[in-house]
């Protein structure tokens, strides 16, 4: 059985990265599928990329571990990627 996307997903992903971004109207979600399961996509702002990343990486971090954790109750593997 293929993975498929979770709406859900995309949208919590969209809603953090908007809180983050000083421009948060540029901040589009897409989700995709591929070898790695599914991936999401966060493009966003050239000057919001850094604040989306965090220091050391540890805002996309943080949110990759939050969705790795409920993708492995569902049986599917996720990732996140900056644009």
């Amino acid at each position: 059985m293929d993975p498929q996307p979770s709406e859900l997903t995309r949208e919590f992903i969209e809603y953090v990265a908007r809180m983050l971004a000083r421009n948060p109207d540029e901040v589009q979600v897409t989700d995709s599928v591929d070898e790695k399961g599914i991936v999401y996509r966060i493009s966003l702002n050239a000057e919001d990329v850094g604040r989306v990343i965090g220091r050391e990486g540890r805002i996309i971090q943080s949110m990759r571990s939050l969705l790795r954790a409920a993708a492995v109750r569902q049986g599917v593997r996720l990732a996140i990627e900056v644009d």
